[in-house]
């Protein structure tokens, strides 16, 4: 069920949420940077959630450097997930990277790709492959191949809006699915497993507390995604980059002197 035998797991500490969010917004404009310089355009798929809300702001705010550093012109946003509510919903993870970032950000509307959670589920998730389709000119049985993706895990170990116990955690053939979530009493719409690990890069951003047990479990216990689908998160690359704040990474290995810490997994 995953994608290559070895994973290698680099992960940075950083002291606060603070410098959490100034590492995130410092990885996303270097990210971009790299796939712009290498190839002309840069296709990123972002996730919701108060955790990377700080990094999309600093993105924004012309008294920090990296608002004039990042290539805007040839970045393409898409979503990792959504919430089954319309645009401009309080829970919608569009109106939070709307008011966040977009709002004050150079990006056209044609660069911008969301999930219409307004739509019922089913047709949300349809009409998002086909917009990944045809925006990524996909043949077949093609899957797109995002540049980055950034991701956030929850106290219960999900990831994406891939949720314990749910049918989105076995599909492995469709880009795109509508899973119902028990536990929330909702339905969310989420990029499949398979096409998150088909990425360039994958990471994830995690800070608190509340989240250093489960990322123990999840980087070091045994297989268990029924129960943990953030183990499921095992890039094509071989590579896992997480950026922690000090209390999430709290129950890791200690990191070097520069806060950085490396873990190596097994298929």
């Amino acid at each position: 069920m995953r994608a290559g035998k070895q994973l290698l797991i680099k992960y940075y500490v950083e002291p606060d949420p603070a410098a959490l969010a100034r590492h995130a917004a410092q990885y996303f404009v270097e990210m971009v940077g790299e796939a712009v310089a290498g190839q002309g355009r840069a296709r990123i798929a972002i996730s919701g959630g108060s955790t990377p809300k700080a990094a999309f702001q600093l993105l924004v705010d012309r008294d920090e450097p990296w608002s004039s550093r990042m290539p805007w012109d040839a970045l393409d946003l898409y979503w990792v997930d959504e919430r089954s509510v319309p645009p401009d919903h309080a829970d919608s993870n569009y109106r939070m990277t709307r008011e966040a970032m977009l709002d004050e950000s150079p990006l056209r509307p044609e660069q911008i790709h969301r999930m219409q959670g307004e739509l019922e589920p089913e047709a949300a998730a349809a009409a998002y492959e086909s917009e990944l389709r045809n925006s990524f000119r996909l043949e077949g049985a093609e899957s797109p191949r995002f540049d980055l993706i950034a991701l956030g895990m929850g106290p219960d170990g999900h990831t994406a809006s891939l949720f314990p116990q749910t049918q989105a955690i076995h599909e492995i053939s469709r880009l795109v699915i509508a899973n119902h979530v028990p536990q929330k009493d909702s339905w969310r719409i989420t990029l499949t497993w398979p096409v998150i690990n088909h990425a360039r890069s994958v990471f994830f951003l995690i800070a608190g507390a509340d989240k250093a047990a489960v990322l123990k479990e999840v980087l070091t216990g045994p297989f268990e995604p029924e129960r943990l689908p953030s183990q499921l998160i095992w890039p094509s690359s071989g590579i896992l980059t997480l950026i922690l704040d000090k209390a999430a990474a709290e129950l890791l290995p200690p990191a070097d002197g520069l806060g950085c810490g490396v873990l190596e997994r097994e298929r």
